[in-house]
């Protein structure tokens, strides 16, 4: 039998994908609760400033029997080294002590497939093997790379400490089918452009359910999970990309057509997620690198 929570704490509810989130619980009725910067106007209880604020945080876990912490920079451009690093840490420590206070038993927060150290690596890096999962080394060597792998340290803390569960999904490129266009058109031109982040992307949509299912599924303790579609945004095909971009990293299976290379495997198992909204490549698309 699944957990079925009945009223969860968004964190960064305001943001692109908390708003998806907060349509999905919508519809599986469950109560929700919101903290952000700023207030959307969506939720009927909704609480105004930072995911570091301890007072703040404290008052809006009343009530909470699950989280979802979303609340984030999102990347190393959006603030100083010391702003993107200690200001992710400290929010999802905040959070998750906070929740565990509270009694509560059950989180998921937003990791990211930077935690690999790849996407805003300072200098040419490369996967250990490919597909990657859960047991490839990180190599984080920018702080918002280093803030996820505090934040998945501090779910284990809290799985240890509290006897939490705590789902840590791994997020690639996240948007709308319009937004992904763009890197759909940028990697028909330029194919290399998405070679840091394994051409790979989820549809909001599909982010959303996936941080439910993280809620619902039966698990114990600290779980980091990789999601993805099944297939890249790249028209081109996933091993030629890999010869001619990742000539040097060893492949451990056979990657046919666009499959993407990241093994979800596991968030399949624990999860029984399955990405819906596929990108359609369409014939404009189309082309050779």
């Amino acid at each position: 039998m699944s957990h079925v929570p009945s009223r969860v704490l968004v964190t960064g509810a305001a943001g692109r994908l908390g708003s998806a989130v907060l349509r999905v619980l919508a519809a599986h009725g469950a109560s929700v609760v919101g903290l952000d910067r700023h207030d959307p106007g969506t939720v009927e209880t909704f609480f105004t400033g930072s995911a570091s604020d301890v007072d703040l945080v404290a008052k809006a876990m009343s009530g909470v029997d699950a989280v979802i912490h979303l609340a984030a920079l999102p990347s190393p451009e959006h603030g100083t080294p010391e702003e993107v690093f200690v200001g992710n840490a400290a929010a999802t420590f905040v959070v998750l002590d906070q929740a565990a206070r509270a009694g509560v038993t059950r989180s998921v927060i937003a990791s990211s497939l930077s935690i690999t150290g790849l996407p805003f690596a300072p200098r040419p890096a490369a996967p250990d093997y490919v597909p990657i999962d859960e047991a490839m080394p990180l190599q984080a060597a920018d702080p918002y790379a280093l803030s996820k792998q505090a934040d998945e340290a501090t779910a284990a803390m809290v799985a240890r400490r509290d006897g939490m569960s705590v789902v840590a999904l791994r997020f690639p490129k996240l948007g709308s089918p319009e937004f992904l266009a763009d890197y759909a058109r940028e990697y028909r031109d330029e194919p290399g452009a998405g070679a840091h982040e394994l051409w790979s992307y989820l549809d909001l949509r599909d982010a959303a359910t996936a941080c439910r299912l993280g809620l619902a599924a039966e698990v114990t303790g600290a779980h980091p999970l990789y999601l993805a579609a099944p297939e890249t945004l790249s028209p081109y095909p996933t091993e030629d990309l890999l010869a001619r971009y990742l000539p040097n990293v060893p492949r451990r299976r056979a990657l046919s057509g666009r499959t993407v290379p990241i093994d979800t495997s596991a968030a399949t198992e624990l999860l029984g997620f399955t990405p819906e909204h596929l990108y359609d490549i369409t014939p404009a698309e189309l082309g050779a690198p």
